[in-house]
């Protein structure tokens, strides 16, 4: 077998570059460390469900991006996200890697195969198949919890179907060799299922430092005042209307701006709110590209993640909690659970229940209050805690120490 720093890695997973994945960071930082990394993934789609310029949907394509090979297969676009297109955009991933997976890596020798798993784990089985093809070990890394997000989504509230998927999951993962849950609250769920399967913690990392860039103008200049910047997906589970019934409460403070920055499939809702609602202190920059947003971070008075009340969502860390401490800036965390705790405990930010319009308003006001220098003191705490526990060159090291234990019979990685 390879060593840690030449081992052959095939990342399987329905995201990828272009898309704003975490996975992206991850693959860079495995090149970075001298591993030779493949990835199968399909044409980029996510979020707004068509397919990217320049990509098809029904096409084969081969690519290579910072020293990693895409190879990508055909898939069914998400479309603006019925249920019946978004089972068609899963399945047909899941289909067209089994199907055409085997044939366009045919030639490509793997010591180990890494899924990355942000929605059904079903994106598991051409993974486990390429294992199987490949006599590698398979290791998933579970981003989302099956059948609980199907049913705090409520996509699925038949309780004998949501038996079947519990069923279904409990046999993936029960034929990987290594499961990696990006929470701690995730252990407890996924391991009642794995049987012998290790379980083992390890998060989703932050980005990759832009190195060599010049720091340009930023492509966003925020308005002179305080500015409640979020970024990123503006979809069912960010609490968006808790976020606008906040900004109604602040709406007589002319100097407290709400920049909502991303798309998604509440895009158009949250736009139209805002007129219907007349709240023109909400602003709707749009999307910007991943390298373009640490400039407009750094321009924010504080930070806002939030997202619905579930358990599910209690047990999760939305991924932009890492960019935002990365930026330094202070984060107010409208959610419950493990996204909450990592903002406090890393001395970052402050947090309230989720969706809780006037606990988000007396929040934002209670940081506009803060003198200047208590603010840059909580945006350094959180940089300095994002260094110690979500640095990408830190995470690599430790995934493919473990991986390399993995595959030479050694154990798993060990828990953190």
């Amino acid at each position: 077998m390879s060593t840690p720093q030449g081992m052959r890695i095939l990342i399987v997973g329905q995201y990828f570059w272009p898309e704003n994945f975490r996975i992206n960071e991850v693959a860079e930082s495995l090149v970075r460390a001298g591993c030779t990394v493949g990835v199968l993934t399909g044409p980029p789609n996510y979020p707004d469900g068509k397919v990217f310029a320049g990509y098809a949907a029904a096409s084969f394509r081969f690519e290579r991006r910072g020293g990693v090979s895409i190879h990508r297969v055909p898939l069914v676009p998400r479309g603006k996200g019925s249920a019946l297109r978004l089972i068609l955009n899963y399945l047909s991933f899941v289909i067209s890697a089994c199907v055409f997976g085997p044939w366009v890596l045919r030639r490509e020798p793997y010591d180990v195969v890494l899924v990355y798993a942000p929605g059904p784990i079903l994106q598991s089985i051409p993974g486990l198949l390429l294992g199987w093809l490949k006599r590698a070990p398979v290791v998933t890394w579970v981003q989302d919890l099956w059948p609980e997000s199907l049913e705090a989504t409520q996509f699925v509230r038949n309780k004998r179907l949501l038996a079947v998927v519990a069923a279904g999951v409990r046999w993936i993962y029960r034929r990987n060799d290594l499961l990696l849950v990006q929470s701690h609250s995730f252990i407890a769920p996924v391991t009642a299922l794995a049987g012998n399967t290790p379980v083992r913690y390890h998060p989703n990392p932050g980005e990759l430092p832009a190195e060599g860039v010049p720091q340009a103008e930023p492509a966003l200049r925020l308005r002179p005042g305080f500015n409640v910047v979020f970024a990123g997906n503006l979809g069912k589970v960010q609490a968006l209307d808790t976020v606008l019934d906040a900004a109604e409460k602040t709406r007589d403070r002319t100097d407290v701006w709400w920049v909502l920055i991303g798309s998604g499939s509440r895009a158009e809702w949250v736009a139209d709110e805002v007129a219907r609602r007349g709240l023109a202190q909400v602003i709707l920059p749009g999307r910007f590209p991943v390298e373009a947003m640490p400039p407009i971070l750094a321009q924010a008075s504080v930070l806002l993640v939030s997202l619905v009340r579930s358990p599910i969502m209690s047990q999760t860390v939305p991924s932009k909690v890492q960019a935002y401490l990365a930026a330094g800036r202070p984060i107010l965390a409208a959610l419950d659970g493990e996204g909450a705790r990592v903002v406090t405990e890393a001395g970052a930010g402050v947090a309230c229940p989720a969706e809780d319009a006037v606990a988000l308003s007396e929040a934002v006001l209670r940081l506009k209050s803060l003198p200047p220098a208590e603010l840059e003191r909580l945006g350094e705490a959180g940089r300095a805690y994002y260094r110690r526990n979500f640095d990408p060159d830190v995470l690599t090291r430790r995934l493919l120490e473990g991986l390399r234990r993995l595959c030479s019979g050694e154990g798993a990685l060990g828990a953190d």
